[in-house]
């Protein structure tokens, strides 16, 4: 069973971390999420707070969270996830379709190019030895909050931003880096493509403009290959667009009861 928290009261709403997130890394939004929300925040197989056998397909993780469902009694969800947790819940979706009410992707794609796996293959040897022993984490995450973060946002920060985070991930375990190879190695496999016009729920998809992990276009592949969804383009902001505009992900995840203004000019058509 994965690792899981529930918050709050009311319809639920299960939040999907990035590959590289934990649970806390939704802190952040809660306190607005759950005065409206009973909200399920989970591990996957290969996060912090999940150990392995670590998954070895994105169906496995889409299984385990419908598992989750299950045992908390939820049968039907809003199911929102970031980066590789949109992913998962495309696959959720697709082929647990009585689980999912309402989809809210954030910064996905639906299929990586060549350029996203040899990046992913690169981040998986450098895990790899982070977790045999070698000091090399940081530079893991370097080369992920590099092209994390908007130039727009990252100048608003002190000025020792970067290296206060890279700091924080100097503590983590071996564990950690073993469980982030085997998540950075289905990037390597990834293709929704097949499985988009299978989903059905409402979906809202959310790009940043500015995105060099899974640049705008992809966002907008999946916007029109799922029947009827909906793309918001969010400008001046990245791949980190869930940290540096939590109020306009929070307005845009509203309750379905309340339109949804699209931004950009943008409706997908599938």
């Amino acid at each position: 069973m994965l690792t899981h928290r529930v918050d709050g009261d009311g319809p639920p709403l299960v939040l999907l971390n990035g590959g590289l997130m934990s649970i806390a890394a939704w802190q952040p939004l809660m306190p607005a999420l759950v005065t409206r929300h009973r909200v399920v925040r989970c591990d996957f197989r290969g996060q912090l707070l999940t150990p392995g056998p670590y998954a070895r397909s994105w169906e496995e993780h889409a299984d385990d969270v419908a598992a989750l469902l299950d045992h908390l009694g939820i049968a039907k969800a809003h199911v929102a996830g970031a980066s590789f947790g949109a992913e998962v819940a495309m696959f959720l979706a697709a082929l647990h379709p009585d689980h999912v009410g309402k989809l809210t992707i954030i910064t996905a794609t639906e299929k990586t190019t060549e350029s996203m796996r040899s990046n992913a293959r690169e981040g998986k040897r450098i895990a790899e030895r982070a977790s045999a022993g070698e000091p090399c984490g940081p530079e893991l995450f370097r080369a992920i909050l590099d092209a994390t973060w908007s130039e727009a946002w990252l100048a608003k920060q002190p000025p020792d931003f970067m290296e206060q985070r890279l700091r924080q991930v100097a503590l983590l375990p071996a564990s950690f880096y073993e469980g982030a190879a085997a998540i950075l190695a289905l990037l390597e496999s990834l293709d929704v493509t097949p499985h988009l016009a299978s989903i059905h729920a409402p979906t809202l998809v959310i790009a940043g403009e500015h995105d060099r992990v899974f640049p705008v276009e992809h966002s907008r592949a999946i916007a029109a290959a799922i029947r009827n969804a909906q793309l918001v383009i969010v400008p001046d902001t990245g791949h980190g667009l869930l940290f540096e505009r939590p109020e306009e992900v929070l307005r845009l995840m509203a309750p379905a009861t309340v339109p949804l203004a699209p931004q950009s000019g943008e409706r997908g058509q599938g």
